[in-house]
Parts: structure tokens; sequence; C-alpha cells
């Protein structure tokens, strides 16, 4: 079995889902508000927390839309079996996939395939609500309403311009 250590970098953060820990360094959406970009359509976020989850899930969007691209265009690094290489040449795999793939965004952009990806990621059953609940600890949270308050001062700045 391949394992890597994780490490946490100290002011850096973490994007995850609600299916994992509220960390320091692990910044997850609130959970009861409303996060998902098609919950926005008709109604602009009313508070700092549905900001914080706008913006998150727009964040997170993009991750899942460049992850997908990439694992449609080099299915070796989409693989769901054990894995046949070592963890080495597993991370070489997934980096020269990395530069491959910037290769091509320069040379020739496949739109189809952005497409399809943001199509599979828009019509995608979303279950994190549903996943219980997790423990948070009170340094990650005041990080998470940290920032929630920032953007939401900025957010209100801007709306009177």
């Amino acid at each position: 079995m391949c394992r890597f250590a994780f490490i946490l970098f100290i002011g850096k953060y973490y994007l995850v889902d609600v299916g994992l820990p509220l960390r320091s360094s692990l910044i997850a959406p609130y959970r009861g508000v409303r996060y998902h970009l098609k919950e926005y359509s008709s109604r602009a976020p009313q508070n700092s927390r549905e900001l914080f989850n706008l913006r998150h899930s727009s964040l997170r969007n993009a991750i899942e839309r460049a992850f997908g691209v990439l694992k449609k265009r080099f299915p070796i690094i989409r693989s769901t079996t054990e894995p046949f290489y070592s963890c080495e040449t597993q991370s070489d795999i997934f980096l020269a996939c990395c530069i491959l793939h910037n290769f091509l965004l320069d040379e020739d952009r496949d739109k189809e395939l952005e497409e399809e990806v943001l199509h599979e990621i828009l019509n995608a059953t979303q279950e994190e609500e549903t996943l219980p609940s997790r423990d948070m600890d009170d340094r990650g949270e005041q990080i998470r309403n940290s920032i929630a308050n920032e953007m939401w001062s900025d957010y209100l700045l801007h709306q009177n311009i």
C-alpha cells in the first residue's frame, strides 16, 4: 500500500468538504447553510456564512473540474483498482500527467472535454450534507469565522459602490 505523509503547513489551508473535520488547516464549509452553486442562482448570500459557503463551493467546483479533466484525459490516474506501481512511480505518473495537461492547455485546449466534466459535476448527486457530523476544533472555527467575516465586510463594501 502506498502511504504519503500529509503535511499541514502553518498559515496554509486545505479546502475540505463536510466529511472531514474542521481544523486550523482544514477549512470545511458551514453545516446547515446553503452550499451548492445552484442554491445561489436566485438569491445572493444573506450573511457571512452563506458568502463563505458560496465561495467555498466555487473553489471546490473549480478543483473538481481540474481533476475531472485530468482523470478523463489520463485514465491511468483514475484507476480505482489496487495500484500496480510504487508510491514514487505513482507520484511521477501524476506529475507527468499534470505537465502534459498544462502543455495541452496551451497547444490544443479540449473544450468538449471541459464541458463534459462540468456537466458531470453539475449533475452529480451531492451527498455530503447527509454525512455524519465530524469533530471541529475551536481554532479551526475561529479561523473560518475570521475568513467569513472578512469576506462579508469586503462584500458589503463593494456592494455599496
